[in-house]
């Protein structure tokens, strides 16, 4: 039942999508197609998924054991600090930071950690800033 009305939700939050989505209207053609095409896209694929999940036989629901939820929580807490500390530490040590806790979430040890999420960081801020031309915050307590 909790499927379902996930589902049911999921879909009204996509059809409200596609309501806004339509209206994105750009000032000035820097692409052939615009900016409104990929929003309208994504939002119709999930709909689409939401009904045929809304729409096919339940299954049993196994909620997860409290350890694997204690997880869940953690990383949930570690995405929304990474979003709001994102500006202020900048992409690098941010990246950085999440990593080592990702990994420390999944059993690694520390200094493999520690070895990945400097290594993640640095990694991808020059491959979005240098190669992409992607501008990263670099942190403004940095700076």
């Amino acid at each position: 039942m909790s499927d379902r009305i996930f589902a049911a939700i999921w879909l009204a939050l996509c059809i409200g999508g596609l309501f806004i989505g339509w209206q994105i209207q750009s000032e000035y053609s820097y692409e052939p197609v615009g900016p409104r095409p990929f929003p309208l896209l994504l939002l119709g694929l999930m709909g689409i998924c939401a009904l045929l999940m809304l729409l096919r036989k339940p299954d049993a629901v196994l909620w997860p054991a409290p350890a694997i939820l204690k997880k869940l929580l953690t990383l949930s807490i570690m995405l929304v600090l990474y979003g709001w500390l994102f500006e202020q530490l900048g992409f690098a040590l941010c990246t950085t930071l999440l990593t080592f806790g990702i990994g420390l979430l999944f059993g690694a040890r520390w200094w493999a950690a520690v070895i990945s999420g400097g290594v993640m960081g640095m990694a991808l801020f020059y491959a979005f800033d240098h190669l992409l031309d992607v501008t990263l915050p670099v942190g403004s307590w940095f700076s």
